[in-house]
């Protein structure tokens, strides 16, 4: 079942709020708990109820476990050990098994079977969220042990599929407050213009790129075999680049927005990454809560940097590998992985350098147009590693690359040639409403907004709509800062409780918001709701 989905926002979630208002307006916090837990075990299930008992028996191995670690035994570090070495294991026998094999049977020339196991939905996600409950437990931070409870930590649908990750202590005890016995009106509103506006980048910006990503890279799971042209080089890159950041913004924004139709908080997952003016921000705002845990589970694991430069940089770039290895099982994401570790090299260093120089400040004067270009060389880093995380293979990516780096030649001439043809039909359906008679000027304007849907406007026209989304990204707030005011998040950070960009619920609030969910429910009902991106990882 998708967030994005008719089934789900016209059923599910009006089925599973009221149930849990009734039970939990009654005082009945026990079973409107165990409902949510039900709830979400459908919601798992409807997807391949086969899955549903996988999760039902990691859940009950952790939470035995974290109970054991929490005790004060001798062997609390080897059951901590043992249950990490165990989640490890499982999701690395269904998400690389396969990969496994198959880089075996390429290596040694064998022939043995692979399983074409399917990837159970969101391993990764609640393997990661008991993972982080076991070190919480060792590190005696989760202090509540109850089945229910936990079940309900693990599974709340808001959160299961793509994250965020959450921590027991963080999560928990919201649920258990007695301001959720009563309906919050003002913040259902919150949720629901939160949800609405997730729901919008989903299905209009991100869904509406779609094509282009294809036109360049083909199908998921499809090698191409001709290089594009340069200018189909840069717009399937950036149309993915774009694509990837409005599916995951908007996922994000629809979790926290959900999760507060229950009066719930989760932490901030997506903070603008791509405003970031280097590689380590840029880690600090993608998928927060997947690098908070890969820092201090894996990279702190490792030394950290406890023990010297050279140890702390082959620690940042063995994380950011396993990071690749953690999002899927080929070699292009390990690559993709190893590029950013290579990026965090190379900052980490510049910046070394800079403060050995006294240059680890700018001149005020200079600050506006350095941190400019800082975030565009940050994001055209970023745009070459995601050619490898969208490509099927080495010889696509490498193809795409080539075209991108001008190899094919640097030819833009039709932009000029689609723009002046988009301008000449628009001159002549102009000139066409301008001969209707008897229309008011409104209505002229409407019959040529109507007729100019028409136009083709071609490269130029898919230029200026990347454009139009590079100004939203770069220019505007995002979600939470928007809606600092009612902290819709935990761990809101300076740059999100910024007041000046903040808006209050409102009648112009309310249309707008209206408005972009007619846009994006009228899309969802005209095809087939398309599954998140992060589902897949």
């Amino acid at each position: 079942m998708l967030f994005n989905s008719p089934l789900f926002i016209f059923a599910f979630l009006p089925i599973t709020l009221l149930g849990y208002y009734l039970l939990m307006n009654r005082r009945w916090t026990e079973p409107a708990l165990a409902w949510l837990v039900l709830c979400s075990f459908v919601f798992y299930g409807w997807w391949n109820p086969v899955y549903v008992w996988l999760i039902a028996a990691s859940m009950i191995f952790n939470f035995i476990l974290g109970q054991k670690i929490s005790q004060q035994s001798k062997w609390r570090k080897k059951g901590l050990v043992f249950g990490v070495l165990t989640n490890l294991l499982l999701l690395g026998y269904y998400k690389y098994y396969d990969f496994f094999i198959s880089t075996l049977n390429v290596a040694f020339s064998t022939d043995f079977n692979l399983q074409h196991i399917v990837l159970p939905l969101a391993i990764s996600f609640f393997t990661f969220t008991q993972i982080a409950f076991l070190v919480d437990s060792y590190r005696d931070e989760a202090k509540e042990y109850n089945f229910l409870h936990y079940c309900l930590f693990v599974t709340f649908f808001t959160h299961l599929i793509a994250g965020p990750i959450v921590h027991h202590k963080q999560f928990l005890p919201q649920f258990l407050r007695r301001e959720n016995y009563f309906i919050d009106f003002n913040q259902i509103a919150v949720g629901l213009t939160i949800f609405g506006v997730g729901l919008f980048k989903k299905i209009v910006f991100a869904d509406g790129l779609a094509g282009d990503v294809s036109t360049v890279y083909g199908q998921p799971g499809v090698a191409i075999t001709a290089a594009p042209d340069f200018l189909n080089a840069w717009i399937g890159t950036l149309s993915y680049a774009l694509q990837l950041y409005f599916d995951f913004s908007g996922y994000s924004d629809m979790a926290i927005g959900l999760s507060l139709l229950f009066g719930i908080k989760l932490p901030i997952n997506f903070n603008s990454p791509y405003k970031a003016p280097n590689i380590i921000e840029f880690w600090r705002r993608w998928h927060i809560t997947l690098s908070n845990f890969l820092r201090d589970y894996l990279y702190i694991s490792l030394g950290g940097n406890r023990k010297g430069k050279v140890r702390r940089y082959i620690n940042l770039w063995l994380t950011m590998l396993l990071g690749g290895v953690w999002h899927g099982a080929s070699l292009n994401f390990i690559i993709w992985g190893a590029l950013h570790g290579s990026y965090l090299i190379i900052n980490h260093g510049w910046h070394t350098c800079r403060r050995s120089i006294g240059l680890s400040s700018v001149p005020p004067i200079f600050r506006i147009p350095v941190r400019a270009i800082s975030v565009l060389v940050t994001f055209i880093a970023t745009l070459f590693a995601w050619t490898f995380f969208r490509a099927y293979d080495w010889s696509s990516a490498k193809l795409i690359l080539g075209a991108m780096t001008g190899t094919s030649g640097f030819d833009v001439s039709r932009v000029t040639q689609d723009a002046i043809l988009g301008m000449t039909q628009a001159k002549a359906v102009l000139l066409q409403t301008e001969t209707v008679t008897n229309f008011s000027w409104m209505q002229k304007i409407l019959v040529f907004l109507m007729d100019a849907q028409k136009i083709s406007w071609g490269t130029a026209g898919t230029l200026f709509t990347l454009g139009t989304l590079l100004f939203i990204v770069w220019f505007t707030p995002n979600t939470q800062q928007i809606f600092s005011r009612y902290k819709p998040a935990l761990d809101c950070g300076p740059d999100v409780e910024n007041g000046h960009w903040r808006i209050g619920m409102s009648w112009s609030a309310g249309l707008l918001t209206g408005l972009m969910l007619f846009v994006a429910l009228s899309q969802l009902f005209s095809a087939l709701p398309s599954q998140f991106m992060y589902f897949n990882f």
